[in-house]
């Protein structure tokens, strides 16, 4: 069978690639910030359409203070929730802070130089801020880790009610050593780096030899270095010479990365010249980067053959040698890398020039793929005929090295998605425990294949240490793909972020519909977010239970479920809370996992085996609902199987997520399962976590869920 498994990468490019991607997580969900920056430039500086000094006032404070505090509140954020986002951005303010003081001296010490040299001091040339993208990427991660590794220090050990006190400070005295730490060593580093970079590049310039960037450039962007490339290096050096009289008021150094043509060379030559999934998708995937932005849509054609990679350099270099001789420059960034943000933020005067080289790089990008693949094309057509699927494989790849599915990857696997050779009969959702998260995630895409008229096809959970390679389908969490893919090496593998909605359950539907060949092809899968119906029985014979993860005929008896207690045990009145009180992840682990252990059912050791689930993968599902547990290990834990339920009114932060509802769980047989299935269902209808968020009693919460044996 084929699989969408990625091949095996040194250590080294994983953590590259890893580092990429954390530094475009912090980018990425500010573009719009960058877009509104951007035309407020495009209007209203000296430069723009309709130049008002008053309004361009903003423009300033925007990209020297907003800009940078919002991107380490976001790396914050993703290291540690609001704790790490506000820490973070204390941080970074000081490195802000400690950047213009800097400056300042080093003014000071220039303008008495050119005094004493006898120059006038009106002719004097200050130098410019240092805007600190880069210093918020370094005091993001410092700051959030360093919190989060102190707040495990006192962890479980302040006294109740002294929680908040001791979090408010123990928060704000570290945000002042950041702040501090900011100030001196992080804005002295950041400042000597920019100054280097600047010197660097105004070589590059004076020797003609800036095309040469693009051989960095080419490369980094397909591991994901991009955005820390182009916003963290290229934007600051850029509004340095946007802002200086001397280069005109604009810089070719914004066109350096976004320029859109050598992606749409490379895809137009997988649409004339590529075979298979490839050349359907490519013209597709070509207007979603060109007109889009998203660059990274072109990534997976360029890992198919690494050789690719030379004719975007190509291109790029091309490019960026038609700006530097016909004076091809932006005002401002061009945020995303579309065509329309780069024809918006084109200097006067220099839209021949700009829009011939984004021409002229897709050209030659063009040219050098298609000679590339021509030249194996005839080994494509072997591979694809012996069922190889090298695109998907990239695609696989390309979202592995992201570090989370993109909908636009995504997009292009749901038309050339890997299957196996014959029908599909069997899937199974693999977690590290298999006592939870497989078990929603199953009975979601178990409702979705049966909705979708499939009811032959079984679809179970099992934890990954107990998986055999005998499933045609194994869908996973993308932090544990690679494990299961170890223990499932002839199945296909998709990789999912999200339990409850994941678009990828729908492209697992599609899956199935194209090779279980006698299925009803007017069948279609149900929408990710859409609330479900009722679902009919596969077979007229079979009890009307889609959501519950009761197994069909072929289950192994250790997936049937265990009678030895009664279901209503499971789910007790005491262990349900309507108002939680913990403030944080870590907190709300602990307050669910205290409730399995008063249940009587669950030894207080479990509690810890939770937390340390929590550190592998999260247990975030979606649909403001997590369900932490324990580890497989800890089974032995567990007498017998409880769950409990906390709702959160005003939402926790779970990584960077909004939760209203905590469910623990502790599964000693598979009792607690049908259980799941219900909770589930529940949180894939809109209107049924609307009754849970307005609940008043604990017997409404477990109404709401049904009767167990009902």
């Amino acid at each position: 069978m084929s699989t969408t498994t990625a091949a095996p990468k040194s250590s080294a490019r994983i953590h590259v690639q890893k580092f990429g991607t954390f530094l475009s997580g912090m980018i990425m969900p500010n573009i719009p910030a960058l877009i509104a920056w951007g035309i407020l430039t495009m209007f209203f500086i000296p430069a723009g359409f309709t130049p008002n000094a008053s309004v361009a006032t903003i423009v300033g404070p925007m990209i020297h203070y907003l800009l940078p505090i919002i991107i380490a509140y976001t790396g914050g954020h993703m290291v540690y929730g609001l704790r790490g986002a506000v820490v973070a951005s204390i941080g970074v303010m000081g490195a802000i802070a400690g950047s213009d003081y800097l400056i300042a001296q080093e003014n000071v010490r220039l303008l008495e130089a050119w005094l004493a040299a006898g120059n006038a001091e009106a002719d004097f040339k200050e130098l410019g801020q240092v805007h600190m993208f880069i210093g918020a990427m370094i005091m993001a991660p410092v700051s959030a880790y360093s919190m989060r590794w102190l707040d495990k220090l006192w962890e479980n050990k302040i006294k109740a009610g002294l929680e908040m006190l001791v979090n408010m400070f123990s928060a704000g005295i570290w945000a002042f050593v950041l702040m501090i730490i900011g100030f001196f060593p992080v804005a002295w580093l950041v400042n000597g780096l920019m100054s280097i970079l600047s010197s660097a590049v105004n070589w590059l310039v004076g020797h003609n030899l800036l095309p040469l960037t693009s051989i960095v450039i080419e490369p980094a962007k397909v591991l994901f270095l991009n955005n820390a490339i182009n916003h963290g290096v290229l934007t600051p050096l850029g509004l340095a010479q946007a802002g200086d009289a001397a280069y005109n008021n604009r810089s070719i150094l914004f066109l350096l990365e976004s320029n859109p043509g050598p992606g749409l060379g490379l895809l137009l030559a997988f649409a004339v010249v590529g075979v298979g999934a490839a050349k359907a998708s490519a013209p597709g995937a070509a207007f979603i980067q060109f007109v889009g932005g998203i660059h990274e849509v072109y990534f997976p054609y360029a890992l198919m053959k690494p050789t690719l990679i030379l004719a975007l350099i190509g291109g790029g270099m091309t490019g960026v040698t038609t700006n530097m001789l016909l004076g091809g420059a932006l005002r401002a960034p061009a945020a995303p890398g579309s065509i329309l943000a780069v024809i918006a933020q084109t200097a006067p005067g220099a839209y021949f020039a700009v829009i011939l080289s984004v021409i002229l790089s897709a050209t030659v990008t063009f040219l050098i793929a298609g000679v590339i693949l021509r030249s194996s094309r005839k080994a494509d057509l072997e591979a694809e005929a012996a069922g190889e699927d090298k695109f998907a494989s990239a695609i696989s790849q390309t979202e592995a090295n992201k570090g989370k599915s993109s909908d636009a990857l995504s997009g292009l696997l749901g038309a050339g998605a890997s299957a196996p050779a014959g029908k599909v009969k069997s899937i199974v959702f693999a977690c590290d425990a298999g006592m939870g998260s497989s078990a929603m995630g199953a009975s979601v895409l178990r409702k979705k294949i049966q909705s979708a008229g499939f009811g032959d096809v079984t679809v179970v959970n099992k934890a990954i240490s107990s998986l055999s390679d005998t499933f045609d389908v194994v869908v996973s969490h993308e932090d544990l793909m690679d494990r299961a893919s170890q223990r499932t090496p002839s199945a296909v593998h998709v990789a999912v972020d999200n339990f409850m909605s994941s678009p990828r359950y729908d492209e697992v539907v599609e899956m199935v519909r194209r090779v279980n060949s006698d299925a009803p092809a007017e069948a279609a899968p149900a929408s990710a977010s859409a609330t479900p119906a009722p679902a009919a029985p596969a077979q007229p014979a079979a009890p009307a239970q889609p959501a519950a993860p009761a197994p069909a005929a072929g289950t192994p008896a250790t997936e049937q479920r265990a009678d030895s207690e009664t279901s209503d045990s499971v789910l007790k009145l005491t262990s349900i809370v309507l108002e939680g009180s913990a403030t944080d992840r870590n907190a709300a682990i602990s307050e669910a996992g205290d409730l399995l252990v008063a249940s009587g059912n669950v030894d207080a050791a479990y509690v810890a085996s939770m937390h340390e689930r929590e550190k592998s993968v999260s247990t975030y599902m979606g649909n403001l609902l997590a369900i932490p547990h324990g580890t497989n290990e800890a089974k032995s834990l567990i007498s017998s199987s409880s769950i409990s339920v906390v709702r959160y009114p005003g939402g926790i932060d779970w990584n960077g997520n909004p939760v209203k509802f905590v469910i623990g769980i502790a599964g000693a047989g598979n009792d607690h399962l049908e259980l799941l299935g219900k909770i589930a269902e529940v949180f894939l209808d809109e209107s049924k976590i609307a009754e849970l968020e307005a609940a008043t009693s604990p017997q409404q919460i477990k109404d709401a869920f049904g009767k167990v044996n009902g």
